[in-house]
């Protein structure tokens, strides 16, 4: 049987986001939440000696990633309000000195900083769609890029600065994207000629030498890595089209690029030389994460990169990985406290059949206890995946003996375009059947009690908790619906304009689709409901507006049904779309834990 933790000392483990490496490789900057607050850190790669660089001047929540100036002098990062996202970009140098570099209305995400230390990249949807900006560092001007009306992602600049890559769709299929590049003033914008039309393409990273372009592509369904040569405006695909296989940076000398495979739920990196052969490094297998958002913060030297890694069982370290001798050594070690950590449950990877026939895949805790009550863990996205990697709610529902099930629905990555876009035109519908089938395959185990088996999920995980109580009402003894969504019109009303894109992209025009929006709206079938519910929701959550969890509220009080007993409902003050923040992390966890000892 699983041990059963301290409840606070599994919600207090500090944990390390987003490391990223300074231009010349010498320091590692991270946030970590060691001193009970998140703060940024600075790591000394070759003493492994660390030291705390903010004081309560950065994000509580460790959401968003930082990055360096390309100078190396300073570092930087999101900051908005209490969680909603409403980011201003910021930076601190490296005496902790905090300056507001850009401010405007709506949401602002960093894409690269140029070559010269001058200019800073970033998206904003200021004017409704998510657009490229630059910001200039000596001035303070703002000029906007690109117009688009559909969202522009992953602005990178090329090594001279002269040029920026970026993904954007001006075709009339909205789950096209395509690369561009442009001039580095917005001009000369052109379209390149990469992958099939309907397909998903974008800039990851530039050659040293500016001559090649590291690219992702799925036309041909298992996503693969390719190099753009733009003198000779022609593409080279690489990969092996078992399994998706995404680019990561080209080596500092070119010799070759980094990249990962996914494979049954665990992220793998592997090498492609330049003689096309494709190596897995030497890594136990389980998540190896890069540096998100800043691909110059992942080689440290021409042979040396960064890589945190983590397994079910194992919390994350950040590691040091050499191509040259296939060798890894570690500059941050997981922390476990006081908690053993072979008492930590693996995840075993295992597959089942939904209704259609169509084979599911899912992870498994067991927590050994015999009978077991069950949790079926559902994912966000829809376009996410639940991985073999540390999972802290995982761990903690284990500890408390349910055994937890977390299924790869129809519409999760790593098993291709087709896979991913089953759930397109279809929210609500035959994904819920792969959770559900998910929960029915736990029942027929001998060892679990098919009498005490919950959904719980968050985000879009959230949205399929109400879905599953109002479809399947008598499948779950009950449901915990976290920052979920239950009426897309009025999510759609109050989304910001990216989201409101991806929604089309999902579920067509509002108005046009507009029975299909309000059959999949859970709040239509309210109605349905059997068995008690916990809704739990930021109230600063941009995403998932508060509303979404107050209409399903009233409508359970207009049946009759009364708050305490018939379900129960927790506003979250200060919290968004949750929460990386050891306090918050506590809240919902007895939140969660009283709940499922009550009603489980």
């Amino acid at each position: 049987m699983a041990e059963r933790y301290p409840l606070e000392k599994l919600a207090s483990l500090p944990e390390f986001y987003h490391p990223t490496a300074s231009p010349d490789g010498d320091k590692i900057a991270f946030y970590w939440d060691k001193s009970g607050r998140n703060e940024l850190y600075l790591l000394d790669r070759k003493t492994c000696g660390v030291r705390q660089l903010s004081s309560g001047n950065v994000p509580k929540n460790a959401r968003w990633f930082i990055m360096w100036h390309s100078i190396g002098k300073k570092i930087l990062f999101h900051k908005d309000d209490a969680g909603n996202e409403q980011n201003n970009l910021y930076s601190i140098d490296m005496e902790g000195n905090v300056k507001k570099e850009v401010e405007m209305d709506g949401q602002c995400i960093l894409q690269d900083i140029s070559p010269d230390g001058e200019y800073l990249l970033f998206l904003s949807d200021k004017d409704e769609q998510l657009n490229l900006f630059r910001y200039s560092f000596s001035s303070g001007d703002i000029d906007k890029l690109t117009e688009y009306k559909l969202p522009v992602m992953g602005g990178v600049y090329s090594p001279d600065g002269r040029w920026v890559a970026y993904q954007a769709n001006e075709s009339d299929d909205l789950l096209n994207k395509d690369i561009y590049i442009c001039r580095f003033d917005g001009s000369e914008k052109r379209k390149l000629d990469i992958g099939d039309d309907g397909a998903e393409n974008g800039p990851v990273s530039w050659s040293p030498d500016g001559k090649k372009l590291l690219v992702t592509d799925n036309s041909k369904d298992m996503n693969r890595p390719g190099i753009y040569h733009v003198d000779e405006d022609m593409v080279e695909w690489l990969g092996s089209c078992g399994h998706e296989e995404k680019p990561v940076a080209f080596r500092p000398n070119g010799k070759g690029f980094l990249g990962f495979r996914i494979r049954n739920a665990s992220w793998i990196p592997i090498y492609f030389t330049e003689e096309g052969e494709i190596n897995e490094l030497e890594i136990e297998e389980g998540v190896c994460g890069f540096p998100f958002g800043d691909t110059k913060g992942v080689f440290i030297s021409d042979d040396s990169f960064i890589v945190a890694h983590t397994k079910a069982d194992k919390r994350k370290e950040l590691l040091e990985y050499n191509l040259r001798t296939d060798n890894y050594k570690v500059l941050l070690e997981g922390e476990y406290g006081d908690i053993d950590p072979e008492t930590f449950v693996p995840a075993e990877y295992l597959r089942y059949e939904s209704y259609d026939g169509l084979e599911i895949g899912a992870l498994l805790y067991d927590s050994g206890v015999r009978p077991s009550p069950a949790v079926v863990m559902v994912h966000g996205g829809p376009h996410a995946q639940s991985i073999n990697g540390f999972n802290i709610y995982a761990q903690f529902l284990a500890s408390r003996g349910y055994t937890v099930l977390q299924p790869n629905y129809r519409g999760s990555i790593g098993r291709g375009r087709k896979f991913k876009r089953m759930i397109q035109m279809d929210w609500g519908g035959k994904e819920q059947d792969d959770i559900a089938t998910g929960a029915e395959w736990l029942k027929e185990q001998d060892w679990i009690d098919e009498d005490r088996v919950a959904v719980f999920g968050g985000s879009y995980g959230g949205y399929s908790v109400y879905m599953q109580m109002v479809k399947y009402p008598e499948l779950w003894t009950t449901g915990v619906a976290w920052v979920g969504i239950t009426d897309l019109h009025k999510l759609y009303e109050k989304d910001m304009p990216h989201f409101q894109a991806m929604l089309k992209e999902q579920l067509g025009d509002p108005k046009e689709n507009y029975k299909l929006w309000r059959e999949r709206s859970p709040i239509e079938h309210i109605e349905k409901m059997r068995r008690p519910i916990l809704m739990i929701h930021g109230v600063n959550d941009p995403r998932c507006p508060i509303d979404q969890a107050r209409i399903f509220k009233d409508g359970l009080e207009k049946m009759g049904w009364k708050e305490g007993e018939d379900f129960e409902y927790e506003e979250l003050s200060e919290e968004g779309h949750g929460s990386t923040d050891i306090n918050q992390k506590i809240r919902a966890f007895k939140i969660l834990e009283d709940f499922l000892e009550r009603r489980l």
